[in-house]
């Protein structure tokens, strides 16, 4: 028998559904059916995934979608006798209840028809009011006080921003409080569920205790597409089993500037690279529109469209010196290095929602200084990603982010929703910005009562956003299946996470075959550096909150830790090597930056003011060059030590002197690796060899930025692609 859990008229029934086919009996049985399908001449045999709970009655054919968009007439479905077993303490319904309530029942709650046939009957239905409340997202925090909110608004989706957490950050709790804002949705006149959205971008890392993974940087080092699809599909799974649907990850940007805050969030600087990395979107997603639908997977979002990688330096929006600058491009190099992820992203991984950047784009053509906001770009999001590219997915705005474009908020929300936006992220951040949503929602409707916003703008935004929740299976299980849950922070997913650390190590200077340091003699350890035993400044930014944490704490190893467990002979660690250095130690220096993320981590971009676990003390302008603490610590360690070892944790590459390179033996780029040092360990001490490449050029001195290959003075520290290799 397989549990299902099911929505009969907006409430939670636990039913039980038993199916005949012998290979599903047992329960533990997976919901399949064997389906043959027609696809013009040719017939093919598929094992669809049918939702846990979606019951099909004898000989009934359902319509089967293919991925985004096609669909196809089953032609023979293998004969199902689906009843409705009692479960422990239930009483079964009479079929001729339950047949009577089919008739009933309006169309779109109807599984049988096709999502387009659910979709038209639904917004057929749905008043200009329920339908804006559709293209508004809130933050939970707006509505956590008082759920009702959703209710009277109708919002389409709630999300939780970088830090924004239920009160006990446990997997259970998420669940309970997502499922709560969901109860709240259905109470609504059409019943129609919440998407909850999360910026799941390495891991759920909102959670305490989900699997923390190496941020895109590290990635991009692994060459892996393989790896990386399967470290979306654990993503999916931790993410979903908590409650949320709808991950504001991949980012498949294109970093041409290392200086940028976010580079670390990009797999490199090659859209060659960044595109072979989209299989992120498959494991997040599933290779199947049918597998949204699956408790181990969520909608992704391909992000920021287009060109946030490509911002002029000293362009940046408000303080920040790079992020959500402007682009000061010609067209053809915009295609070449801002469109062009986006194509595969929405052909062939048919990527389910795109979030438009911050950023703006100046064609060089036209003259510089006349830069157009990407969330006011009508040639871009309705003409090159939805015409163009056939993009049926939902665009969903960044946080606040048409409050950047010019004039009034009318002149805002017009520009933006005409330009082909379908979902508003508008939270309220009292006191600072004290309007969101509650400002939207009624400067929308007055746009469209003038017919300054067109009826068919509204009704094409909706229609996105409502097949989503349709493919996501959400109309007929809308609160959370927790099967998974206890997969969270799994060994299983832990040894993933640790094989992608060993894999994006990359090995750039090994004088006289110093690495891999050996297990098998009894040498000493001397362990130093800022980054060696701080799990927080491993994992980076948007860990836990939206800038991350020097004094985060999350399950896992830090790089002492992974040291300690694997060299047989004694460790010992001294953070600013000012302990005496044992002779004949093999030297370990740990060097790099602490968390920050978009803006905040520009170079010579503003401080982030305040940070309760780091007692609130600012942190410090972020600079390419290493701290005069961690200097000192690589002299020290390399004038003494036998061997002297330098690991660079940090999310771009940093400036190493000439003569303090002349003093490493060994020097690797360890990214930001997130909670698993263990995998440091592995390749240093030779249980991996090293096989990780630079995703992005690495500088001799800030001066060279921005520095990319194919430049025509190229002449990096080192090259794009470069990584020596052991064994």
């Amino acid at each position: 028998m397989a549990q299902a859990y099911g929505d009969m008229y907006g409430k939670r029934t636990n039913w039980t559904a038993r199916w005949t086919h012998s290979a599903l009996t047992g329960t533990n049985a997976r919901s399949y059916v064997d389906v043959a399908v027609v696809t013009g001449r040719h017939q093919q045999h598929r094992r669809p995934w049918w939702p846990t709970g979606f019951l099909i009655g004898q000989g009934e054919t359902p319509m089967l979608r293919t991925p985004r968009g096609a669909l196809l007439g089953a032609a023979l479905v293998t004969t199902l006798a689906v009843g409705l077993v009692q479960a422990p303490g239930q009483a079964a319904a009479p079929p001729s209840t339950k047949t009577a309530a089919k008739k009933a029942e309006p169309a779109y709650k109807n599984a049988d028809l096709t999502t387009e046939q659910r979709v038209a009957d639904l917004l057929s239905r749905m008043t200009t009011a329920e339908k804006i409340g559709q293209m508004t997202q809130a933050e939970r925090i707006d509505v956590d006080a008082d759920p009702s909110l959703i209710t009277t608004y109708g919002f389409g989706s709630l999300l939780s921003g970088g830090g924004s957490v239920p009160a006990t950050n446990t997997p259970e709790a998420w669940a309970d409080m997502v499922d709560g804002y969901q109860e709240k949705a259905l109470e609504t006149r059409l019943g129609i569920p919440l998407l909850y959205g999360v910026d799941a971008v390495h891991g759920h890392n909102n959670l305490q205790g989900a699997t923390l993974f190496p941020h895109n940087i590290g990635l991009g080092a692994t060459r892996d597409p393989d790896l990386v699809e399967q470290i979306g599909h654990i993503t999916a799974m931790e993410t979903r089993a908590t409650g949320p649907q709808w991950a504001f990850a991949p980012c498949v940007c294109v970093a041409r500037d290392d200086r940028w805050g976010r580079t670390y969030e990009s797999f490199g600087e090659d859209p060659k690279l960044v595109t072979s990395m989209e299989t992120a979107i498959d494991g997040l997603q599933g290779t199947d529109v049918r597998d949204l639908a699956r408790p181990d997977r969520v909608l992704a979002t391909a992000k920021h469209f287009a060109g946030d990688g490509l911002t002029t330096y000293g362009t940046g929006e408000g303080d920040y010196t790079v992020d959500q600058g402007i682009d000061q491009v010609s067209r053809a190099d915009f295609d070449r290095l801002a469109l062009a992820p986006y194509v595969p992203a929405v052909k062939k991984h048919h990527v389910g929602s795109v979030m438009p950047s911050f950023s703006s784009v100046d064609w060089t053509e036209d003259g510089i200084g006349n830069p157009v906001k990407m969330h006011a770009n009508s040639e871009l999001i309705t003409g090159w990603l939805k015409q163009q590219q056939g993009f049926d997915g939902i665009v969903i705005t960044d946080w606040r982010a048409i409050r950047q474009l010019p004039g009034t908020y009318t002149d805002q929300v017009r520009a933006s929703v005409n330009a082909g936006i379908d979902m508003f992220m508008e939270p309220i951040q009292a006191p600072n910005n004290p309007t969101g949503w509650d400002e939207f929602i009624p400067t929308l409707t007055a746009l469209v009562a003038s017919g300054d916003v067109p009826m068919s703008r509204i009704d094409d935004a909706v229609s996105r956003i409502l097949t989503a929740k349709f493919e996501l299976g959400l109309f007929e299980h809308p609160f959370t299946d927790r099967r998974n849950i206890d997969t969270i922070g799994s060994k299983a997913h832990r040894r993933v996470a640790r094989q992608a650390v060993a894999e994006s190590q990359v090995l750039l200077k090994n004088k006289k075959q110093t690495l891999p340091l050996s297990t098998s003699k009894q040498a000493p350890v001397y362990v130093a550096g800022s980054n060696a035993d701080n799990i927080g400044n491993q994992a980076g930014g948007w860990t836990l909150t939206w800038q991350g944490g020097s004094t985060n704490v999350v399950p896992g190893d830090t790089v002492l830790d992974a040291v300690r467990d694997t060299a047989k002979g004694r460790v010992q660690f001294s953070e600013t090597a000012s302990d005496p250095i044992p002779a004949g130690a093999n030297g370990i220096v740990v060097v790099g930056e602490t968390p920050y993320a978009e803006g905040f981590g520009d170079v010579n971009g503003p401080q982030w003011g305040y940070d309760p676990g780091d007692n609130g003390v600012p942190r410090p302008k972020k600079t390419m060059e290493l701290s005069q603490a961690d200097a000192v610590a690589v002299r020290k360690v390399c004038a003494r030590a036998a061997t002297c070892t330098v690991l660079v944790v940090a999310g771009r590459p940093m400036i190493i002197p000439p003569e303090l390179l002349g003093q490493i033996d060994a020097l690797v780029a360890s990214w930001l690796p997130g909670s698993e040092g263990m995998g440091v360990a592995d390749v240093l001490f030779g249980k991996k060899a090293f096989t990780g490449k630079l995703p992005v050029t690495w500088p001799r001195n800030v001066a060279q930025e921005p520095i990319n290959v194919g430049d025509a003075d190229y002449d990096p520290l080192y090259r794009y692609g470069f990584g020596l290799r052991t064994r």
